[in-house]
């Protein structure tokens, strides 16, 4: 049997209500919000929870810089140091997830879960990965009054004097003293640690021989290594640092396996829109890949990234976990 297609005839009746049944349907469907269209409306701020004028206070305002300019608004640097840099993270993990209160922090992001007992948030799930900034290698660092003049030198003496040799760090449980544990894991050597608060009182002891080894960033460094004060024997990094071409990677210097670099991030708080979060990281790619910007951060040792938020996310577990067996095997902790 040959069945006609159905047609359905449309009046003017029928057109009415299916309009009153697409109204409905649209009241009913979740509202957009109207001022992702509009974003950012006001001014953003930047949390770091460093002191000013470190490391990742330098790479936050290059950050801020980049952003005001590329969104037409002020974007302001909070510095707020503190319980070990907790402080301000927690104060990011809090805010608002309206893509105006950012973060940018170091790799002791991920360090934080593995050193306190309490961190009062969880790393991973409170925060919306934006993008991977910068790495920054270490570099390995002696006194020149030691009589070692690369890697393998250094490491055939601390063996002979076991104990006997102190390295430096800025804080107990940062990126520096990690370099220094995972040296003496991968090697076998026994050195003492002696943290500092700061890298500026360990690079002058270091200098003065009160210490005499230490893994410190390039652009606090090298000044010194230039002067004669310092002697640097390697980059932590699994490729040559470009402001230091001449200096080997660990990997290079006969290390197997010693790839470690310190690293900063910008995060958002856990549920900013995807929106602006991509947003976010397309223009610090744009940005940070501009010459005279990538330039700027190359000067202080730094490797320009910029990641995609996935490529961050998946960056920050990995690296979690890297980090944590380090602690794990040097027992450092800080409460």
């Amino acid at each position: 049997m040959h069945l006609s297609p159905l047609r359905l005839s449309v009046t003017p009746a029928l057109t009415r209500r299916l309009a009153c049944l697409g109204l409905l349907a649209s009241a009913l469907l979740p509202a957009a919000p109207a001022w992702a269209d509009t974003w950012p409306t006001g001014p953003l701020k930047v949390i770091v929870p460093h002191p000013a004028a470190g490391p990742a206070d330098q790479i936050a305002r290059v950050t801020a810089n980049e952003l005001a300019k590329a969104l037409g608004q002020a974007v302001v640097v909070d510095n707020r140091p503190g319980g070990g840099s907790l402080l301000g993270t927690q104060a990011v993990a809090q805010a608002r997830p309206d893509g105006e209160t950012l973060l940018v922090n170091a790799s002791v992001h991920v360090i934080y879960p593995a050193v306190f007992k309490q961190v009062g948030f969880d790393v991973i799930k409170d925060f919306a990965p934006v993008s991977l900034l910068t790495r920054v290698p270490m570099v390995l660092l002696v006194n020149p009054q030691l009589p070692v003049r690369n890697v393998q030198e250094l490491i055939a003496h601390a063996r002979a004097n076991p104990g006997k040799l102190a390295f430096a760090s800025s804080g107990n449980a940062g990126a520096a003293h990690l370099a220094g544990e995972l040296f003496k894991q991968t090697t076998g050597v026994d050195m003492v640690h002696v943290p500092y608060r700061g890298g500026a009182p360990a690079l002058t002891d270091l200098m003065s021989g009160q210490v005499q080894v230490m893994f410190d960033s390039a652009s606090s460094s090298l000044p010194h290594v230039r002067a004669g004060k310092l002697r640097a024997l390697a980059v932590t990094s699994e490729t040559r640092l470009a402001l230091v071409p001449e200096l080997p990677t660990m990997l290079e210097a006969g290390v197997p396996g010693y790839v470690l670099t310190n690293w900063y991030g910008l995060w958002a708080p856990r549920g900013t829109p995807p929106a602006v979060v991509s947003r976010l990281a397309s223009e610090v790619a744009r940005t940070f890949r501009a010459p005279e910007v990538s330039a700027q951060l190359r000067a202080t040792g730094a490797e320009v990234v910029a990641s995609s938020p996935e490529e961050f996310a998946r960056f920050t577990l990995s690296e979690k976990d890297k980090w944590a067996q380090i602690v794990s095997r040097s027992g450092a902790k800080l409460d």
